[in-house]
């Protein structure tokens, strides 16, 4: 696997040119300052009277409508939220594409999934740093960078590859190191990371061991710092040194514990589910699932919330997170 650094990208390519960042969120504020920073002529795009409009002015960036800075733009980089980017895209990128020029992504979920088509004379690229966008600029400003990954899905001008390397190296990430994927990697990993691990698997995990707990008679207390609140120092260690670097840092009745049961609690039927997910995001099952959803205006997601959020183990914990002084609200 071939990993891209600063000699293998070439800024200049850039020069010229105009970037259009469309949305000034958290990828989408780090992206336009980083660029900005890089020397590269950006213009952040927004919907009239949108609440970062006078933010991204007083960082010293040009704001235009999205119709107008997809008008003036080469290279336009979508960064509004998944389900908003096609509307975006229909109404605002789509009438004032250009041939030659080059649609940007920083997640493959629209392209893949087919709910933004463009049109066959513009270059479709991926640029899709491994961290949230404060990460990103904060890497930036101190010199360093975060990892990225690249993807081409459509190459009309024979450089889409050298403009991929060239915007991620104004971000930043080829300091850290670029990774090249493709679109359907790059997503359907990324959904299934979410909802099998990272933010499904593991917070069913913590629920349920929460739960087990209290209703053997523990304190809620108790079973909350156990089972939730530590789950932060553990991710640490991982994160810092991996599995091997966690094992080594706790306790040897912990590490004991925790190989010998840990694969009785995530076992075959548990590796089963997984794969059943997997399937789902491959065949799009998910998707069509997703957006289905919110064109219903969302009312079982909606639903989901309102039912964690009423849960013994979120109030348990937020009073326990106010004796926290350490803890940012």
């Amino acid at each position: 696997m071939k990993i891209y650094y600063e000699n293998d990208a070439d800024l200049n390519l850039l020069q010229g040119k105009k970037v259009a960042v469309i949305g000034y969120g958290s990828q989408g504020h780090a992206h336009a300052l980083n660029l900005h920073d890089s020397g590269v002529d950006v213009v952040v795009g927004l919907y009239p009277n949108s609440k970062s409009w006078e933010k991204a002015k007083e960082s010293g960036l040009t704001v235009k409508t999205n119709a107008q800075a997809a008008a003036e733009a080469d290279l336009i980089m979508m960064l509004v939220p998944d389900l908003v980017q096609p509307n975006v895209f229909e109404e605002d990128v789509l009438p004032n594409l250009q041939k030659g020029n080059v649609l940007a992504f920083s997640h493959g979920f629209n392209i893949h999934y087919s709910q933004i088509e463009p049109p066959d004379s513009v270059d479709i690229i991926m640029i899709a740093p491994k961290g949230p966008g404060h990460l990103v600029r904060r890497q930036y400003t101190e010199g360093r960078g975060v990892p990225c990954l690249i993807a081409i899905q459509q190459d009309a001008t024979g450089q889409a590859k050298e403009f991929a390397l060239a915007y991620a190296q104004g971000i930043g990430g080829t300091k850290a190191g670029v990774i090249e994927t493709t679109f359907r990697e790059e997503t359907e990993t990324d959904l299934f990371g979410e909802q099998a691990v990272l933010c499904g698997g593991v917070m069913e995990l913590m629920r349920a061991g929460f739960e087990t707990l209290v209703d053997a008679g523990y304190k809620q207390e108790v079973a909350y710092f156990e089972c939730l609140h530590e789950m932060k120092l553990i991710v640490d260690l991982i994160y810092e040194g991996g599995m091997a670097g966690m094992y080594y840092s706790v306790s040897d009745t912990a590490e004991f514990g925790g190989l010998t049961r840990g694969p009785r609690v995530v076992n075959e039927e548990s590796r089963m589910a997984m794969q059943e997910i997997l399937a789902e995001i491959q065949t799009g099952t998910f998707a069509t699932e997703w957006v289905l959803e919110n064109q219903a205006k969302s009312p079982r997601f909606k639903a989901l919330r309102r039912e964690l959020a009423e849960t013994e183990m979120e109030a348990v914990g937020a009073q326990l997170r106010s004796m926290m002084s350490w803890i940012k609200k």
